[in-house]
């Protein structure tokens, strides 16, 4: 072992090279696992109407194919973050990139519309034991607040990049390769990872603690009734007697994990977390921005071509705008969050966020030329790029090294549901309005307002430590 036995020296360029490259190499290896879920999720969409041709899906055998990867993410994120925490992070990273992989390639090769849910499924319950373990390792890796506030802005920005570019990825391999290459592609990416990880990342040393197995089978009862009953209400009616049970569940299952959790010993959230209120703001921040979002993309998908009458293409060509804007609000993020914090940071761009679909609700008319659409929609985005890498900034001062792991997992699990709240809350809004541009006008509406609410809870919540 090399020990230091003469004074500091300021270290010359070609010293300190080394170490910046290892740094991009560990932050680029971080991302491959965010940015494969990504590109998986956005492609769905893009191929959801191919598949469901090709393998005779019904709608409901559609809905589940493209949702339950979202219904196995939310629901195991929770039991991830505890793993990562016992069994070490960077141990559970590579597990879930072999799940995600493995289930790909399983998707690939599916012969039907069963064994295609299935590995849907897996790429979720994957995708849930890399993405919180992803950030902690993140956090271990840059533990200096100003560099890991620059790295927060620029992964986050290889992360939204290929959200936006996902739909024409999409749109191109199904369009050229057949839908099975929208599962195959994830294969390099995949394998790619796993070797990488496994050379440049560092394991976090494991620590012992129980696992909570109670509270995690409550939190999944509730996340995943929850879920059945959002992706079930539209098509079987929101009085169907399934539907009516899945929502009792969910509530009985979650009133079961508040009470073990202020009564347990062990719960699987720290007391201390509750009790900071940057804590609770984010991930309340986490649920409506989420709702907000992916809600509004939901909207703005249908309104291009039921209202402006766009073909699929055009319309994913159109709402470009919108996505790939957002890297620029990360890089933003990256540049000013040191300088005027998260709380500032965060409060602000949900409320231009906020003000953009206000703006786009009044102007909403038969009418309006699709430049202004896109203009706004832009300059909105650029308040949600700035949002997203402050929220997980600010939780992550909140939850420290130590709870970095199970942190993470509530943030994400609770942008989860905010996801699946927000598409079915905007579906019943379309549905109830008869769609076309009243319907969008709602939507749009909606969304300013659950976003200004974000902004609210983000500024009085924010204050330091409780």
């Amino acid at each position: 072992m090399i020990t230091e036995t003469g004074p500091r020296t300021t270290a010359s360029p070609q010293q300190t090279r080394p170490a910046t490259s290892r740094g991009g190499i560990q932050l680029l290896v971080l991302a491959l696992g965010f940015v494969m879920a990504s590109l998986d999720t956005g492609i769905m969409n893009v191929a959801a109407n191919d598949l469901r041709a090709r393998l005779g899906l019904t709608m409901s055998g559609l809905t589940w194919v493209v949702d339950g990867y979202v219904l196995a993410f939310a629901a195991l994120l929770l039991l991830a973050g505890s793993l990562a925490k016992r069994f070490g992070a960077r141990r559970i990273y590579l597990v879930g990139l072999a799940v995600f992989t493995a289930a790909s390639l399983l998707g690939a090769a599916a012969p039907d519309g069963g064994v295609l849910v299935a590995a849907r499924f897996a790429q979720g319950a994957g995708a849930a034991l890399f993405m919180p373990s992803s950030l902690s390792l993140l956090m271990n890796a840059f533990p200096e607040p100003a560099r890991r506030t620059k790295v927060l802005g620029i992964w986050s920005a290889i992360v939204s990049t290929s959200v936006g570019l996902a739909p024409t990825i999409g749109g191109l391999l199904v369009g050229t390769l057949g839908w099975r290459s929208i599962f195959l592609v994830n294969l390099p990416i995949g394998i790619a990872g796993l070797l990488l990880t496994r050379r440049v990342i560092a394991a976090v040393p494991a620590r012992r603690s129980a696992l909570g197995g109670t509270g995690h089978v409550l939190g999944l009862l509730a996340l995943g009734a929850l879920s059945y009953a959002l992706i079930e209400g539209p098509a079987e009616g929101w009085a169907a007697p399934d539907v009516l049970g899945a929502l009792a569940l969910a509530v009985l299952a979650a009133a079961g994990f508040l009470v073990r959790e202020r009564t347990t010993g062990t719960p699987i959230l720290p007391v201390a977390l509750f009790a900071d209120s940057r804590f609770s703001a984010a991930n309340v921040v986490g649920f409506l921005f989420n709702f907000a979002f992916y809600g509004a993309l939901f909207v703005l998908g249908l309104f291009l071509q039921n209202a402006r009458g766009a073909s699929p293409v055009t319309a994913g060509l159109q709402m470009l705008p919108a996505v790939l804007v957002i890297p620029v609000g990360n890089m933003l993020y990256a540049r000013i969050g040191q300088r005027i914090g998260n709380r500032a940071a965060l409060a602000a761009s949900l409320a231009l966020s906020a003000a953009g679909y206000a703006l786009l609700f009044l102007l909403l008319a038969p009418g309006l030329p699709y430049a202004v659409i896109a203009v706004v929609l832009a300059v909105t985005n650029i308040g949600s790029g700035v949002a997203s890498p402050a929220m997980t900034g600010v939780l992550m001062e909140a939850a420290g090294r130590e709870h970095a792991d199970i942190g993470s997992a509530t943030l994400n699990a609770n942008r989860q549901v905010g996801s699946l709240v927000g598409i079915a809350g905007m579906g019943a809004v379309l549905t109830g309005a008869d769609g076309g541009f009243q319907g969008a006008g709602h939507a749009f509406a909606l969304t300013a307002v659950a976003l200004a609410a974000a902004a609210v809870v983000g500024w009085l919540g924010i204050r330091g430590r409780a």
